[in-house]
């Protein structure tokens, strides 16, 4: 039986509810560059997203017509994609931080006819991925070129009277059209209609504690499928509070302002945020610390209150796997992690743990409407919800391939399933390679034990048909620089040696690593190395860097410097 997205939970449905009944209740809190922070209440929210529609009506474009979103997370952003909705068009947003060619690639293959530019770094080097002749509006916050440049948001909502009534989009409507990063090959566009998005909220907060009190930070690209669900649409479904963050370097202090009671994140950033608490005060005395009854409280509160977590009630990570013990880790902060899991495909919104540590090492249980099981002849995950895609954006063939002849999607992923029903992924079906000893190795698990490394930004684990293993290492940006005079190189050939073999004492003779290849220069989306959502593209490390594993393998060195 079909499960059907009830009206009033639909996007448009659910503005027009806030506008309504809490008019002047703050949805959005915006910082400024250095400037005054403004705040949006739904009604400001709602005259600006009503004069943006008109604006796009008048166009005179046919229903369904795509247009772009290429910015970071701001208030506008979210203004320029209910617009698009109420005008009743399809949005195409594109990640922050493409490379010209693929801005261009994905601009005409949706056949976009218009391009909101917002806040973006990197502005010059993405513009010539512009057609020619593309009309483009350009959002608050956007870069200086961009504001002389284009037509700008305030010009327009300034002489634009707003539009009027409550037009509303059907729940099989046409919502989005999500552009995967491309880790595999090229970006392929993911269709999904205002019931999927409907179902997987209402779904996913049975287990996500999303109020209308409740605050979020969004700083992960809206682009992306989680931040898109939980934070867009999970605002529509609940009318939370949602802060912006205005850059890395304010990052702190955008936590600190937002204090959000649901904070979800990537674990390379749950990692970071733990060295930064270490570098200020050592794991020992720390310990210590906590030990101590009358300073346990002292210490917790003190530790998250810096970080802005001290109102956190659910915390979150996906995108992979959480190390154990940077779960243990937090847990004696009074800070349970919970993990995530799914797919563009399916709205990101299939598995979820329910806190507390016996569930580490998994992704909990499906969600109520959710089905999984395991392919015996090779351990893929295959998952059936009821918000699957409608499919890739003219690709009927990838879509064909995306499923199975009964329904289900192909996830790509391996694993298991344990006896409280609770998934577990070990890695992927297509990562998996094979020594020259005959023995596979799956380097998902390898890799998340190397990152907890303080030097590592990034890693990938590879060597097939080599007698054991290697592993490629991007140092971070302090260590890069650390490696800059000889003392310091010193210190991190010392730590990561130790480290190594650490790790291979928790491995199988066969998974074992030979030797870590040390890089200093940055894996970026413009070298192609990693995906606008920092997935490290194994195909192009391999085109890159195959050449030279006998040499390193052969140097009998445990640490190899390289320079590309």
């Amino acid at each position: 039986m079909a499960i059907i997205a009830k009206p009033e939970s639909l996007a448009l449905q659910r503005l027009y509810h806030w506008e309504k009944t809490t008019p002047e209740r703050v949805a959005l809190t915006q910082p400024q560059g250095g400037g005054p922070v403004v705040d949006y209440s739904f009604s400001e929210l709602m005259n600006q997203v009503r004069r943006m529609a008109a604006h796009l009506q008048g166009l005179g474009l046919p229903p369904g017509s795509r247009i772009a979103l290429l910015s970071k997370n701001t208030a506008h952003w979210l203004m320029a994609d209910f617009a698009i909705w109420m005008a009743g068009y399809v949005s195409v947003p594109l990640y922050p931080t493409l490379a010209a060619g693929t801005i261009r690639q994905i601009l005409e293959h949706s056949e976009s006819k218009l391009l909101f530019v917002g806040k973006l770094d990197g502005w010059a080097g993405m513009k010539p991925g512009i057609p020619a002749g593309l009309p483009c509006v350009v959002l608050p916050l956007a870069p200086a070129d961009a504001l002389q440049s284009y037509t700008k948001w305030e010009d327009i909502t300034a002489k634009t009277q707003p539009l009027a009534g409550q037009p509303v989009r059907a729940a099989d409507d046409l919502c989005t059209i999500m552009y995967t990063s491309g880790t595999t090959g090229a970006p392929k566009g993911v269709m999904h209609t205002f019931g999927n998005f409907a179902l997987a909220v209402q779904d996913g907060l049975k287990r996500v504690p999303l109020r209308q009190d409740g605050r979020m930070l969004s700083y992960l690209p809206l682009s992306h499928v989680v931040e898109r669900t939980l934070v867009e649409h999970g605002l529509l479904a609940t009318g939370m509070h949602v802060y912006f963050a205005e850059s890395l370097d304010t990052f702190t202090a955008d936590l600190q302002r937002a204090r959000p009671t649901v904070f979800f994140s990537v674990p390379r950033l749950w990692v970071k945020f733990q060295q930064g608490v270490q570098a200020k005060m050592p794991p020992k005395k720390m310990d210590l610390f906590l030990k101590l009854p009358i300073l346990n409280g002292v210490v917790k509160k003190k530790v998250l209150g810096a970080l802005g977590l001290q109102d956190c009630i659910f915390a979150a990570g996906g995108a992979a796997p959480m190390p154990l013990e940077l779960l243990r880790w937090y847990s004696r902060l009074g800070l349970r992690l919970a993990e995530g899991y799914g797919m563009t495909e399916n709205l990101g919104a299939t598995h979820i743990t329910e806190g507390g540590l016996d569930a580490a090492g998994t992704v909990g249980r499906p969600y109520e409407q959710v089905q999984c099981r395991i392919d015996p002849a090779n351990g893929e995950i295959q998952c059936k919800t009821p918000w699957t895609m409608l499919g890739y954006y003219k690709e009927p063939e990838l879509t064909r391939q995306a499923m199975t002849d009964d329904g289900w999607l192909h996830t790509g992923d391996k694993g298991s399933v344990d006896a409280q029903g609770r998934l577990k992924i070990t890695g992927r079906v297509k990562d998996l390679f094979k020594t020259s000893k005959g023995k596979y190795v799956a380097p998902a698990p390898i890799e998340d034990k190397l990152v907890m490394n303080a030097a590592v930004e990034a890693c990938c684990v590879t060597g097939a048909n080599l007698g054991q293993p290697l592993a490629l290492l991007m140092l971070n940006a302090d260590a890069a620089k650390k490696a800059q005079d000889s003392a310091g190189k010193a210190e991190i050939e010392a730590s990561l040696t130790a480290h190594l073999a650490h790790v291979n004492e928790t491995l199988d003779p066969h998974e074992q690593l030979d030797c870590l290849v040390l890089m200093t220069e940055p894996w970026t989306v413009d070298n192609d190395l990693i995906t606008p959502t920092f997935k490290v593209k194994r195909n192009r490390v391999e085109d890159l860097f195959a050449k030279n594993y006998d040499s390193w393998v052969g140097s009998r060195k445990k640490i190899v410097w390289y320079r590309m």
